[in-house]
């Protein structure tokens, strides 16, 4: 039966499996952000979390975007099973650094893909992968933004944090 539902799609199954795992990675960004956002929630930088709710939901957006783009060229798009994520952090600078990391991890990932695409001339997947390289180098400068601003700011003191979090929330806004 595999091979009769490998000959209805051009899609490797080396690129399936590595699509897949890019669908649970996206789904963990997600969560993570949640689990960030409601940390600041709680903590009362309620703009940084304003802002993680929306990243949450823009990692939500490329998860379906990868899973949809699966089953379109005839693979099998695999609902992922989430591990629990943290749900307590350090300080709100640490937030962002894990954020950063993340976000690194993530495009390393896409260009694995990129590259496997290539390898086996897979075409259409580049061609549909690309779009994520662009959205990562705007993720990466975000992320890495946020943690600038821990220089800029005094983070240690109460008016700092509160400066922090309303510069945080404008990241990547036109503001």
């Amino acid at each position: 039966m595999k091979d009769l539902l490998r000959l209805r799609t051009s899609l490797k199954e080396e690129i399936e499996i590595a699509l897949n795992a890019q669908c649970k990675i996206e789904a963990e960004a997600s969560q993570r952000y949640l689990a960030m956002a409601s940390w600041l929630d709680r903590n009362g930088y309620a703009k940084s979390a304003e802002y993680l709710y929306k990243q949450a939901e823009e990692e939500r957006e490329h998860f379906l975007k990868i899973f949809k783009y699966i089953t379109e060229v005839g693979g099998t798009a695999i609902t992922p099973v989430i591990d629990e994520v943290a749900q307590e952090f350090a300080s709100l600078k640490s937030v962002f650094e894990i954020a950063l990391q993340s976000e690194i991890a993530v495009t390393i990932s896409i260009n694995k893909i990129v590259a496997k695409a290539r390898e086996v001339n897979d075409y259409a997947t580049e061609d549909f992968m690309m779009w994520f390289v662009t959205e990562q180098r705007e993720e990466e400068k975000n992320a890495r933004r946020a943690l600038e601003l821990f220089d800029l700011i005094d983070s240690e003191s109460p008016t700092g944090k509160f400066v922090l979090d309303k510069e945080i929330a404008k990241i990547g806004s036109d503001e």
